[in-house]
């Protein structure tokens, strides 16, 4: 519109302006045509008249000939009438003709015109000449009507000219982006316009694409930094993107446990990275989040349909539990899951064991899930948010049923390179369950790389690595990296003198400088590291005896599996071997805390805590670096942090370590210790931005804004199939 507006105003103003400037010769043109037909009039008149005035001369009947002229000068055009004789003599006139205008006069103005014809006997005898004096006035007001039109006409032409041309313009311009569109998004044209291009502008049309695309995606990111992403703001993108969608999370761990504890039911939050990054979203999406019901009261406070809402304190959501036999969750958790995917997905040199009783199960749990998102979706097309490798099956499955369905699946631990995943004996089934979501998603760009490596390598699929896309079976999914995080601000509540209590509670004296740790009871977190780093450096710096201790928070994990039972027994075994070495008295340089811990316990000990050691041996993020970062709001603290974490490439304020180097991660230890407060609360605070910026509901709202992207072009697709 902007662009038709700066054509078309220019060309009426010109078309005005020559109307203007070409006037007076308009004037002039009119002006000559109105005197020829004047000139024309006298001759007919003098010619009817002629035989009246040479009969009413021979007579003398000046006086008739007197009333003739009268009468003829009625006429609006004729001003004046009067006839001359032969001898020059003025001899008959209208009141009007003035006696300046004698039998002589030839001479024009503005306002009258004077004509003259001769008049003859029958015998063809000159009797004398008539003179007619004409009134000009309705020559004037005829040009000025004239050239009021005339601009007029100027005016709607030019108008109807632009209008004309804006309109095939802008038909063309359509037309010609719509076609360098196609060819910047490397589509075939259906007819011959990319062959206008010649080869050597072929190479510059790939360059565009390219430049189109880191455009587009810049301005994606520019309008999600407007964003202030909190749980409000995700709830708003949910009305506007999502307005009236059927949300439903798919998840092995529930958010929220029921036990027995003293003939009581008490409420327990898992020790999960997953389910503290999933439970703020589901608080604020307000769908359904199916997981399978593990704990030992789980049964008894549900209703008849398997739901209860949750959480307790404020029930915003419906939980539905999944129930498993000792069987199913043995061979689909504790064997295929635990025992063969997580080892394979992790570089952490523990072997995988494959047995395909465990594979049946894996199947039967995940069709058994399917089932369940079919029956809690309330609509034939729901959003559902499918998480990590227990459901590597699921997203085909709920497409078989659901083939409208948009299905998110986010995979929280690595993907191996296409070498190691090739050791799974159902290494294919796997990968057509998961090309069944719509979008799937990664903490790193590093492993969405692996994983279409690993499409490219043992599927016959098409891959555009420009837009991270598959297609294989006509189905279309789109995968993309998503780097998780926590909730921000963290809501946690600090107890009255709560280091304090810390330190009375572990013994500690209150000079010394702690250290803390939380993790799982698994060999794929480097406890047995952390234990050695912190053995090195009372070595490499005896001053630090008795002046620091290092706390481990380790929840029990999986203890039914072998390895994990190994593993907690050569853990334990390390920390006796350390404190019975550098102990003394009442100080111990290690405490291994075996048992859960409740959350807001945990933020506690953070606070406490001069440092943070997070030495994963591979870890798809690691969220207890972000919450370490959440809980000092002091802006002091110092975090040791694995390379082997995806949180070391969004956090490199941190102390980037090896956990293998012992040495390096003796001297970390040190450095940290030895920190000034003034670089404590420098490399904090920027820390702390970044974390607050990209927190738990920006990493939703950005899988949940491409899903609704997703779903009306699909929408948009089939209307027009239709149209």
């Amino acid at each position: 519109m902007r662009l038709s507006l700066r054509f078309l105003i220019p060309l009426i103003l010109s078309l005005i302006l020559l109307a203007i400037t070409v006037s007076p010769l308009i004037n002039k043109i009119t002006s000559h045509w109105f005197l020829r037909d004047l000139d024309t009039r006298t001759n007919l008149i003098a010619s009817t008249l002629q035989n009246s005035i040479a009969t009413l001369l021979t007579e003398n009947s000046y006086k008739k000939l007197n009333e003739l002229f009268k009468n003829i000068a009625q006429d609006e055009r004729i001003y004046a009438l009067g006839f001359c004789d032969n001898n020059e003599n003025l001899i008959v006139r209208t009141t009007d003709f003035l006696s300046k205008n004698n039998c002589s006069s030839t001479s024009t103005s503005e306002k009258i015109y004077i004509t003259n014809r001769s008049i003859f006997s029958s015998k063809k005898v000159f009797l004398g000449k008539l003179i007619a004096i004409h009134d000009l006035s309705f020559i004037q007001k005829r040009n000025a009507d004239i050239k009021r039109y005339f601009v007029y006409f100027f005016v709607a032409l030019g108008a109807m000219i632009s209008f004309i041309t804006t309109f095939i313009a802008e038909l063309s311009w359509r037309g010609m982006i719509a076609r360098i569109r196609f060819l910047l998004n490397g589509k075939n044209m259906s007819w011959s316009f990319s062959q206008l291009f010649s080869p050597e502008v072929k190479p510059l049309l790939k360059d565009l694409r390219v430049l189109r695309k880191k455009f587009e995606l810049e301005k994606k990111e520019r309008d999600e930094a407007q964003i202030n992403w909190s749980a409000k703001s995700l709830k708003e993108i949910l009305q506007q993107d999502l307005a009236g969608e059927d949300v439903l999370i798919v998840s092995n761990r529930e958010p929220y446990i029921h036990v027995y504890k003293n003939d009581k039911v008490e409420v327990r939050f898992p020790a999960s990275g997953m389910v503290t990054a999933m439970e703020p979203i589901m608080r604020a999406c307000s769908g359904t989040w199916i997981a399978h019901g593990s704990g030992s009261a789980d049964h008894d406070v549900v209703d008849k349909n398997d739901r209860i809402a949750v959480p307790p304190e404020n029930p915003s959501y419906q939980l539905r539990r999944v129930w498993l036999n000792s069987e199913e969750e043995k061979g689909y958790y504790y064997g295929f899951s635990n025992e063969g995917l997580w080892p394979l997905c992790h570089i952490a040199h523990t072997r995988p064991t494959f047995r395909s009783t465990d594979w049946a199960h894996y199947v039967e749990v995940n069709r058994k899930f399917a089932n369940v998102v079919i029956e809690e979706s309330k609509t034939e097309d729901p959003v559902v948010l499918v998480q990590d490798y227990h459901f590597a099956l699921l997203p085909k499955m709920i497409k078989e049923k659901l083939p409208k369905a948009t299905i998110i699946t986010f995979w929280h631990i690595p993907w191996p390179n296409p070498e190691a995943f090739g050791i799974c004996p159902w290494r294919e089934e796997i990968l057509e369950g998961l090309l069944g979501s719509s979008i799937m998603g990664f903490h790193t760009r590093f492993h969405c790389n692996n994983f279409i490596d690993t499409v490219d390598r043992f599927l016959e699929s098409r891959i555009d690595k420009e837009s991270s896309r598959i297609s294989y079976g006509g189905d279309l999914t789109a995968v993309n990296n998503y780097p998780i995080s926590i909730e921000w601000p963290a809501q946690k509540e600090y107890k009255m003198n709560f280091k304090k209590n810390i330190y009375e509670k572990n013994s500690i004296h209150s000079d010394t400088l702690l250290g803390i740790g939380v993790d799982r009871m698994d060999y794929t977190k480097g406890i047995l590291e952390r234990f050695l780093a912190v053995e090195r450096l009372f070595e490499l710096r005896p001053q630090w005896l008795g002046k620091f201790t290092f706390i481990q928070i380790a929840a029990p994990s999986r203890s039914t599996i072998q390895q994990y039972k190994n593993f907690s027994l050569e853990v334990q075994e390390e920390a006796k071997r350390i404190n019975k070495r550098f102990g003394k008295d009442a100080y111990q340089p290690i405490s291994l805390l075996l048992e859960h811990h409740e959350q807001a316990e945990i933020f506690d000990y953070f606070r406490s805590a001069h440092l943070c050691f997070v030495s994963s041996l591979h870890d798809g993020m690691n969220l207890v670096a972000k919450e370490y970062i959440a809980s000092r709001d002091d802006d002091l603290g110092v975090l040791l942090l694995s390379q082997f974490t995806g949180a070391s490439r969004e956090l490199p304020e941190a102390l980037i370590i090896n956990p293998y180097n012992i040495d390096q991660c003796a001297y970390a230890l040190h450095y940290a210790l030895s920190m000034p407060k003034e670089e404590q609360r420098e490399r904090m605070r920027s820390m702390r931005s970044l974390v607050q910026e990209f927190n738990v509901y920006r990493w939703a709202g950005k899988m949940l804004i491409d899903a609704s992207r997703m779903r009306k072009n699909y929408k948009f697709k089939h209307l027009r199939t239709e149209l």
